[in-house]
């Protein structure tokens, strides 16, 4: 089972400045030009609305200077108050809040679109990508992790584009247009300002390198608890099998662990952050207002031979754009916390992306009724003679699997290949069809190079049933017909008449019109397995591929089936993989695999006769 290690995981927003890498501007950067290139025009008007919303919260403050000093005071001292001019004033205002709060809405509703709209596009070119991806690709990477970048990582960056990144370009504007106002209103109480809000920002940047550790492997843990969560619901019952309940509880607690001791300690600098700075700006107005009190009580206050003055109006508005101008530095600071944290995700998302596509150099192609080659102009028939010349291979330079590999078949010829567990037998497999390229040697079909043939058409030229098989949601009919898409429905009966099929699924609840779900978890693991087949069947391919094609169907069933696959084979060059050599008695090449190299072939009688590897396999008898 696999062994936790203390790290960070997701944890809470951290309200400490973390201090951008090259790296994170260059994801940021990347991530912006994404959004830019769909929502050029909405960007464009979010931020006018932006800049018009804080213009106008800015409005409102300043009108409370203009309140007191040229309304409310005027107003107290006179003998017969008229108040029109204030009645219009207000109005006035109230256009200007009234067009705040459209420009808020519309920024607002704009993002939402902006986000959703960009999480719409990431996903689907992640899919898109990934289905151009080779196999190795998955080979190296977890199901789980993968899974983690559609929901985790994906969700991660629409949160940070329609909130956080909205939330500081707002809070710049808004720290940009009250500094502005707060010099021309007085510069002894910005100097104030400007040495709290200093003070504040040393503080949080300080707390915040504790906690930047704390980030960096966020989505990367969160991907680990996804992919080991998914692993124990895809091996449940081998772990229930083997009473291995408790050890996957302990694991998963482990990992559980790590996700708590992250987020503890992200929460403990949150909520040390915050009371400071909270406390600091209570701090920072009580000190301007007992200085700008002193300067408006003072008419000819002077400060080393400048000489001040204050109104009262204009320290009631001061006071309220200092509390504007030191909360957008903590929301500031949250927020780009935020972004530089979802950035971790944009990383794992764009080494998607940039993951090099299986390449494909053939130039030849297939017929549409796969049944011809269009080579150098020229229309072949599909024999399906398929040969390996001096073969090696190995999934890493610095490991060989295959050692040499010649094998020379015929059109419509029945080759097996038998041997011990890690012979070689699914890796030559997986090298006819391209999943991988070999690194010696060559692979004939029909004579061509498999490299100059199309992937596409050399695929469809093969009907495989894996060893492992795969059914997807949808009915029985929908599954078989997955070997060919364009197959009747009438075609997908006598493809599953063919391989013995018919009385199985007919004897479902509804036929072929069964719903399966989870992986077909509601058939046998016999039934899927023949449905695995048929959809083989219906592809009628010139060339078929066995991979333990009977490995999980019982004796009494095989006996129906291995009839449907002769007659299935009938005409075709066909590769077999099979553990029972019962089943591979008839075959016109029998080949043994031994650490990756050919150490017998022949008929079974030829190899019967040699008493050599095959005879002990086939009899259990160690000579």
């Amino acid at each position: 089972m696999r062994q936790a290690q203390f790290g960070g995981p997701k944890g809470p927003k951290s309200h400490g400045i973390q201090r951008p890498t090259k790296e994170q501007w260059a994801t940021l950067g990347r991530l912006l030009r994404y959004v830019l290139k769909g929502y050029k025009g909405y960007v464009a008007i979010v931020i006018v609305c932006i800049v018009v919303s804080s213009i106008t919260s800015l409005t409102s403050t300043l009108f409370t200077r203009t309140l007191i000093d040229e309304y409310i005071l005027p107003l107290t001292k006179a003998n017969d108050p008229e108040y029109a001019s204030l009645t219009q004033a207000l109005f006035r205002l109230g256009l200007v809040l009234a067009l705040g709060v459209v420009c808020a809405y519309a920024y607002n509703r704009l993002m939402i679109a902006v986000s959703q709209g960009t999480q719409l596009r990431l996903r689907k070119k992640l899919f898109t990508h990934m289905q151009t991806l080779p196999l190795t690709y998955f080979d190296t990477h977890s199901h789980g992790d993968t899974m983690s970048l559609y929901t985790n990582d994906v969700d991660s960056l629409r949160q940070a584009i329609s909130s956080s990144l909205t939330q500081v370009f707002n809070s710049l504007i808004t720290i940009a247009i009250t500094f502005t106002s707060m010099i021309v209103l007085s510069i002894p109480l910005t100097l104030v300002s400007i040495g709290l809000a200093i003070l504040m920002m040393i503080i949080t940047t300080k707390l915040g390198s504790v906690s930047r550790k704390h980030f960096r492997s966020q989505q990367e843990s969160l991907a680990r608890v996804n992919g080991f969560v998914e692993e124990m619901m895809t091996g449940q019952k081998v772990v229930k099998v083997f009473c291995h309940e408790d050890e996957a509880i302990n694991d998963f607690e482990l990992i559980n662990e790590q996700l708590r001791y992250s987020a503890c300690s992200a929460n403990r600098i949150a909520n040390i952050v915050m009371p400071i700075n909270g406390n600091l700006s209570n701090l920072g107005y009580v000190l301007i207002a007992v200085i700008g009190a002193t300067i408006a009580l003072a008419p000819d206050f002077s400060f080393f031979s400048f000489h001040f003055s204050l109104s009262l109006g204009t320290l009631v508005s001061f006071l309220t754009l200092n509390k504007n101008f030191t909360q957008p530095i903590s929301h500031v600071s949250q927020e780009i916390n935020s972004v530089l944290n979802a950035s971790v995700g944009a990383d794992r998302i764009f080494a998607l992306m940039d993951a090099q596509p299986e390449t494909d150099e053939g130039s030849v192609s297939l017929s549409p009724d796969a049944r011809s080659w269009m080579h150098n102009g020229k229309v072949e028939p599909v024999l399906g003679d398929v040969d390996f010349r001096h073969v090696d291979f190995g999934y890493t330079t610095a490991k060989q699997i295959l050692f040499d590999i010649n094998i020379n078949t015929s059109p419509g010829q029945k080759i097996a290949f038998v041997g011990g567990t890690g012979a070689g037998k699914t890796t030559i497999i997986n090298l006819i069809n391209r999943f991988y390229e070999i690194q010696q040697g060559e692979i004939l079909f029909d004579g061509i190079p498999v490299s100059e043939i199309a992937k596409s058409s050399l695929r469809r030229s093969m009907g495989i049933v894996l060893q492992e098989t795969h059914l997807f949601t949808g009915s029985v009919l929908d599954n078989i017909r997955y070997g060919r898409l364009n197959a009747t429905d009438e075609e997908c009966r006598e493809a599953a008449r063919l391989v013995g099929a018919d009385d199985l699924i007919r004897r479902l609840a509804n036929g072929y019109e069964t719903i399966l779900t989870g992986d077909g978890g509601n058939l046998s693991a016999g039934e899927r397995q023949l449905i695995a087949i048929a959809r083989a069947a219906v592809a009628n391919p010139p060339v078929l591929i066995l991979d333990e094609a009977t490995a999980n169907i019982d004796t009494r069933t095989e006996v129906f089936v291995q009839q449907g696959m002769d007659r299935l084979m009938q005409g075709r060059t066909t590769f077999v993989i099979a553990h029972r050599l019962s089943t591979v008695r008839g075959a016109d090449q029998i080949i043994v695999l031994d650490h990756g190299r050919i150490i017998e072939h022949g008929t079974h009688k030829e190899l019967i006769a040699c008493r050599g590897k095959y005879y002990q396999l086939y009899t259990g008898n160690e000579l």
